[in-house]
């Protein structure tokens, strides 16, 4: 089992989670395009199951594989990119972000139906 970041990292990316991580498994995409789009990606196969990065996620984005919701459960393949695309990805860096409100995130888990 991994964790999965979804959806709702869409372009919203926030490096909480980059900087807990304590085996820098967080990647994003050197071009975003249709197929990666700007969003934080974990390597399933880097992942330790640690959990600090679900509580940092400002966007409540992370999941662990298993809980994921039936909405984002094509984002379980589109992490796995990071892995098997690798060249088309980079470590991500941890950036200065200014948190989002709760009504921000609650606008933003609305527009999935969450």
């Amino acid at each position: 089992m991994a964790f999965v970041v979804t959806q709702l990292c869409k372009d919203c990316v926030d490096t909480a989670c980059v900087a807990v991580c304590p085996v820098d498994c967080f990647y994003q995409p050197k071009d975003i395009s249709a197929e990666t789009p700007n969003m934080l990606y974990i390597s399933p196969e880097e992942c330790i199951d640690c959990a600090v990065c679900e509580p940092e996620c400002p966007w409540e984005a992370i999941y662990p594989e298993e809980d994921v919701p039936d909405v984002f459960e094509d984002d379980i393949a589109l992490n796995e990119l990071s892995d098997t695309e690798r060249d088309l990805f980079e470590l991500a860096e941890v950036k200065d972000h200014t948190p989002p409100s709760a009504d921000e995130v609650a606008a933003n888990k609305a527009k999935y139906g969450l």
